[in-house]
């Protein structure tokens, strides 16, 4: 299940209703595989206006409509499933199907530095869809993968090579290995000088663009806060907006501070590198 185009998110929202009213009517939860930032936006565009939900099995979910759950693996997650149901309803509670991995060298002495997009490529390369894999978090040479659990064996059994590195793949369990579950990234605190507390002045500043290739971000539809695409490139930032811009990257607006003798204005923000 993976979209991009207008025409297959719309398919996709009618995914989204067939589940849903399956889900509901037969009263057993129904899974989607990992959105996208844009697949999230055309579900919430279905369900109705997102929620901050309870937290579920220790760890924070975000609802959509009291009927949907979102979640990724941690609360840092971009790319999270869907689950249609309730607790509530139901009577009984059934997880996320999902499993981290983690990728280690198998000699870390003569590893290369590999990049998200090195073991992305390494894995869209075993033929598998985009969807069955959620977000990749490096650490130093190692990285470690959320996935769908029905995948993760075949990623386990032939992921064995990113770029020129040979690797080893390993699944955690989610008990045993509780400790070793990858834990949300922490932002740097950034503090930036913008003309104003627009998204587009400081989504500029924060990746170190114009402001008309901010704005033409905008316009094509890339920039998203609080995973929900932003049509209004002025609209003013509050504390905890979360901005993520494809292909550059993401910040979490922490606070806005004084005006400059210039007349500018400072803000600090928590970039995720």
């Amino acid at each position: 299940m993976s979209a991009e185009t207008q025409k297959e998110l719309e398919q996709l929202k009618k995914r989204f209703q067939d589940l849903a009213e399956k889900s509901y009517r037969q009263n057993v939860f129904a899974f989607t595989g990992f959105l996208s930032l844009a697949e999230q936006d055309a579900l919430q565009e279905v369900v109705g206006r997102a929620v901050c939900g309870k937290k579920s099995a220790g760890s924070a979910c975000v609802k959509t409509g009291g009927f949907v759950t979102l979640w990724g693996g941690n609360e840092d997650c971009e790319r999270r499933m869907a689950r249609f149901g309730s607790a509530e309803e139901f009577g009984y509670e059934e997880d996320f199907p999902i499993a981290a991995l983690k990728i280690s060298p198998l000699s870390e002495k003569f590893a290369e530095d590999c990049s998200h997009r090195d073991f992305l490529g390494a894995l869209m390369h075993l033929g598998i869809d985009r969807s069955t894999v959620g977000d990749i978090f490096l650490e130093g040479k190692h990285a470690w993968i959320f996935c769908t659990e029905t995948i993760a064996p075949f990623l386990c059994e032939n992921l064995d090579r990113v770029r020129h590195t040979a690797v080893r793949c390993e699944m955690l369990d989610k008990n045993a290995d509780a400790g070793k579950w990858p834990a949300p990234r922490q932002p740097e605190p950034a503090r930036l000088v913008v003309s104003a507390n627009r998204a587009d002045a400081v989504a500029a500043k924060a990746f170190s663009l114009s402001r008309s290739q901010s704005l033409e971000l905008f316009r094509a539809g890339k920039v998203y806060v609080n995973g929900r695409v932003c049509g209004n490139n002025s609209q003013a930032l509050k504390a905890r907006d979360v901005v993520s811009v494809r292909g550059f990257g993401r910040f979490v607006f922490l606070e806005e501070g004084e005006e400059t003798r210039k007349g500018r204005l400072s803000v600090t923000v928590g970039l995720y590198r």
